[in-house]
């Protein structure tokens, strides 16, 4: 399961509103390349039959098996202050991270 935190989940819904689908779940994901191997990505998407689907912060998650495997019981935090990085995720499946904090291994 992945969590996300108050910040995450408030930014997420104010994303939400912007949509033309406003109850579209947001898919949380992996992808190969990025700096370290593995970069994070999220989306908002339609689930597909085989996604694990769940709810955080009142917000609908979304994810695939294979980025699952990777991010189960991460947490995805906001970072909205001066020296902000915008959406963070805490992995602790990650051997290690980029500077960035977008992309792991």
């Amino acid at each position: 399961m992945i969590s996300l935190s108050p910040r995450a989940a408030a930014q997420v819904r104010v994303m939400q509103a912007d949509l033309p689908a406003k109850n579209q779940p947001l898919r949380v994901l992996i992808e190969t390349g990025g700096c370290s191997g593995f970069q994070y990505g999220m989306s908002f998407d339609e689930p597909k039959a085989d996604d694990t689907r769940f709810e955080s912060e009142g917000v609908q998650i979304v994810i695939d098996p294979t980025s699952l495997a990777y991010l189960d019981g991460s947490i995805i935090d906001f970072d909205d202050g001066l020296h902000g990085k915008g959406f963070e995720i805490k992995n602790p499946n990650a051997q290690s991270t980029c500077g960035c904090g977008k992309s792991f291994n």
